[in-house]
């Protein structure tokens, strides 16, 4: 082994497996998940295959400057020595030779993105000595093409179908499907074949020292931690480049010395529904690879009962007592090797959202755990996941074919046969489900960009059924029916055939492939989920608004546990078609008298819309924007019109409406703006058309009387927005604080009402302690204030922000996920300096932000009263708000 400069007195390599186990479960981030849970089942008494543990800090020494400490080759050679000593084997003897698998173990789990070497300590020798030691010549060369095939794929990166199309060919010729029937002379062929493809591919033949092996799969295990896969998954799923993997070097047992020997997959409980039932699949005769692989369809595990009884008895013990123990659902891998039972790892299952919160609340009810846990065991995302689209039940369809419901929710998209290809028209904004035989890690930024993925080998273990369900995108898996023919770019099922391109729905609940599109729906809260998110009100100290604008979506937030709304754009309320005449009318009139008469019209129509929600709030809080969008937005374009006056000249129209129209195409031309989000906007129109205000502050104080008059309280809370200076805020209230009073006077009415600011400039922020003196609240309005503290303009920016994020220049869109940095600080600075005006000032957000977790995670932790978010996200928000104060105490 190669060796660097000695790093003394550091333990870089953890041994277990007996009584002289060294690591637990709580050094994963030293030991990776698997080497914990490995050393932790090894303290509990669990058969495990005895191995050791190279740290995650050797992966980073080792990424870092190419060697290995010397330290580390050290601990190295001793642990073989020891584990040589614990299992009665030689590591390269001819007479009794030790073989070892050597896998990846990351901090979190990341199934099938890094690499794994089986049955490594295999040569020409060793071969036959496994032969005679095991009386079994099929099974020694079984595991050494196996071995061949991994090593020339992982470590000497040589394509892995050039291995597939040798084996696939020599069981052609023999007239055999499946591997199990190839026999040793086969295998023995095929070992030798495929040492040629390795001599062919390299230029060199392949290593047959044990040792050089072991040193080169582990630097290949290291490194694979920077391949494209593990770091599009990471990217994915938020997880730092700078923790590294740890390496598992184990002893080898053989699922495949025949029938009273395989190898399995299990969970717990069923991870795509929660349900408390042993799940998983195995295959007699077989390695690990080939159940996760998807080559041969295995079977379910509760047919092992009937097989091996004794071995199905043990499996069943140990995972309860794992569950019991870890107190969570388990994802084991077991191989029998001859009747004997070995665990060869577990780990916190991978889950669909459903089965995530049926787990959490079940797990509550059986006093496993805590409510403050089971709060803590769901994601904001799941959440999120669980009010995915599922088919809507009135809809008609036809299914074409039926394989395994491997993760739950619909989707509907057009065919594409490659992740490249699916990545590029998702870029294109089209919606797309992943056809394949069966998926590999490779396909990992694929399936992120799909709607979903169908598969037609593989089970509900395979590598697309548990990447999709991390994803919580729909997968049907094993779809047998379905032949894929890559070279038209088409699959059929019978006698149909569908094409690249062509629109299919799956339904990853029922597993069902449907030709064409089928309408789908989006289910709302309830049972468990209700259950939960009741809990975590308990839990949670920051209130959750939500932004809506019309009645429906206002109850729809209700009925998501909204407690009032802290965004109502009312400019959305401008654009009805019964309304935007006068509309026009009002922006196109050229003095007061005009604009008013125009209003006059609008007045009646905003109270109705006031009304409506103020009724569905039934007394919460509902803040309401006061107009915001520059006037030329609610105009036709200057196309359009031009487009009308050709024709009314061409058609030789009336010279009044020709007229009328040239006079609008000048007005709408003399309001164009060279930058309009930075314009004559927001409280700027209050300023210079104090009219529309006074308006919408009358509909407001109207609407909130005729309803107190039917017994009613209503809070309105009367927002002006786009202020960057206390005085445009103070001439602005004061004109709309007289329009109130006289209003409440007219109807003889009193309640109490608030006026308040939007905080979405830097100014404004910087400024805060002067504008609270006029505000009563702040919203912090935080898609602007990222517009205008990066200087991004958010219809613009999508066309450099994906180069920034690939590159790491951003760690993500701030649009999407608040920058803590710089936006964040602005509103920290806000909320101090407001409060050190007005201490009792109620602060909230409101821009998308409100909705997004990490960013309602740092709003409690700054200080602010709620968060607003679209009525979806709702309960996203609730779930969030809840861990923010848990992982406040936590820490």
């Amino acid at each position: 082994m190669h060796g660097g400069n000695s790093v003394a007195d550091n333990k870089f390599v953890y041994f277990f497996g007996n009584e002289e186990t060294e690591g637990k479960n709580s050094m994963k981030d030293l030991l990776g998940g698997k080497g914990a849970n490995l050393a932790e089942m090894a303290n509990l008494g669990i058969p495990v295959p005895p191995g050791f543990t190279i740290t995650t800090e050797v992966c980073l020494l080792y990424l870092e400057k190419g060697v290995y400490p010397e330290e580390v080759i050290d601990q190295i050679n001793n642990a073989v020595i020891k584990l040589e000593k614990v299992t009665g084997k030689k590591f390269g003897d001819t007479e009794n030779p030790l073989l070892i698998s050597v896998r990846s173990g990351a901090r979190v789990s990341m199934p099938g993105m890094m690499d794994t070497v089986l049955n490594l300590g295999l040569n020409d020798d060793t071969v036959i000595g496994l032969s005679k030691k095991t009386g079994n010549d099929r099974f020694a060369y079984d595991s050494y093409r196996r071995f061949l095939t991994m090593f020339g794929d992982v470590v000497l990166d040589i394509e892995h179908e050039k291995f597939e199309s040798a084996l696939s060919a020599k069981k052609k010729t023999l007239g055999v499907i499946q591997d199990t029937e190839l026999d040793a002379s086969a295998l023995k062929e095929l070992a030798e074949q495929f040492k040629e493809i390795i001599r062919k591919e390299t230029g060199t033949d392949f290593p047959q020292e044990p040792r050089k092996q072991l040193q080169m799969a582990i630097d290949a295990v290291f490194n694979s931690w920077n391949n494209q896969r593990a770091i599009t998954y990471r990217r994915l799923n938020n997880i730092p480049g700078k923790w590294g993997t740890a390496v598992n070097v184990q002893s080898m047992v053989y699922g495949n010395m025949g029938e009273t020997s395989g190898t399995g997959v299990a969970f717990t409980r069923d991870p795509a529904t929660g349900d408390k039932r042993f799940f998983g699949e195995y295959l007699m005769n077989a390695q690990g690879e080939d159940v996760v692989a998807g080559i041969r369809t295995p079977e379910p595990i509760s047919t092992l009962k009937d097989n091996l009884p004794e071995a199905y008895a043990r499996l069943e013990a140990i995972y309860h007592k794992l569950e019991d123990h870890f107190r969570d659902m388990q994802d084991i891998e077991f191989t029998i090797e001859e009747g004997k039972l070995f665990m060869l790892q577990t780990r916190t299952g991978k889950r669909t959202a459903a089965a995530a919160l049926k787990i959490a609340v079940d797990m509550v009810n059986e006093g496993l755990i805590d409510k403050r846990t089971a709060v803590t065991r769901v994601s904001p995302e799941q959440i999120d996941r669980l009010l995915h689209p599922t088919l809507d039940s009135q809809a008609e369809f036809e299914v074409l074919a039926t394989g395994l419901p491997a993760s739950p929710g619909a989707a509907v998209g057009k065919v594409v046969f490659t992740a490249e290809h699916a990545e590029e028209m998702a870029k294109a904004n089209e919606k797309v489900i992943l056809v394949r035989t069966e998926t590999s890690p490779e396909d990992i930024g694929g399936m992120d960009a799909a709607q979903g993925i169908l598969t037609v080998r593989g089970g509900m273990t395979s590598h697309a059924a548990v990447v999709a369900r991390g994803m919580g995108k729909p997968c049907v898996a094993g779809c047998g029916s379905v032949t894929i023919d890559m070279a038209s770019c088409a699959f059929s099922v019978s006698d149909v055939t569908i094409n690249e391109g062509d629109y299919v729905t799956i339904d990853g609940s029922t597993g069902s492939l449907i030709l064409g599109e089928v309408e789908l729906v989006t289910p709302g809260v309830s049972g468990e989920l209700d259950t939960l998110l009741s809990w975590a009100d308990e839990i949670r100290e920051m209130g959750v608004r939500t932004n809506a604008d019309t009645p429906h979506d206002a109850q729809v937030a209700r009925d998501f546990g909204a407690e009032g709304i802290g965004l109502c754009r009312t400019e959305h309320m401008f654009f009805g078609e019964d309304r935007i005449p006068a509309v026009r009318e009002m922006i196109l009139a050229e003095d007061t008298e005009v604009r008013k008469a125009a209003l006059d019209k609008l007045l009646p129509m905003q109270k109705e819309d006031f009304i409506g929600l103020f009724k569905v709030m039934d007394g919460l809080p509902v803040t309401i924007r006061l107009l915001d969008p520059p006037l030329h937005e609610f105009l036709p374009k200057h196309e359009e019109l031009a487009d009308k006056l050709r024709s009314l000249e061409a058609e030789k129209g009336s010279d009044s409406e020709i007229e009328r129209i040239k006079k609008i195409m000048e007005r709408v031309d003399s309001m164009v703006e060279v930058n309009p989000m930075l314009g004559h906007r927001g409280c700027r129109l209050g300023i210079t058309y104090p009219e529309i205000y006074e308006m919408q502050v009358r509909a407001i104080i109207e609407a909130a009387c005729e309803l107190k008059a039917g017994g009613m309280d209503i809070v309105p809370e009367i927002m002006i927005p786009l202020v960057s200076h206390v005085n445009e805020l103070r001439s602005t209230k004061e004109d709309l604080v007289e329009v109130a009073e006289s209003v409440m006077a007219e109807k003889n009415c009193k309640f109490d009402y608030l006026v308040g600011t939007m905080i979405e400039l830097p100014r404004a922020a910087l400024t805060a302690d002067k504008i609270a003196e006029e505000a009563e609240f702040f919203s912090f309005g935080t898609n602007d204030l990222t517009q205008t503290t990066f200087g991004f303009s958010r219809d613009d920016a999508g066309k450099f922000l994906p180069v920034y994020i690939e590159n790491s220049i951003l760690p993500s869109d701030p649009f999407a996920v608040l920058d803590q940095e710089g936006v964040g600080e602005l509103v920290k600075i806000g909320i101090e300096k407001g409060r050190s005006t007005r201490p009792d000032i109620k602060i909230g957000i409101c821009g998308e932000h409100g909705g997004e977790p990490s960013s309602v995670k740092f709003g409690y932790n700054i200080g602010l009263n709620y968060v607003s978010c679209s009525p979806f996200r709702v309960p996203i928000a609730r779930l969030a708000a809840a861990q923010a104060v848990i992982e406040k105490q936590d820490n």
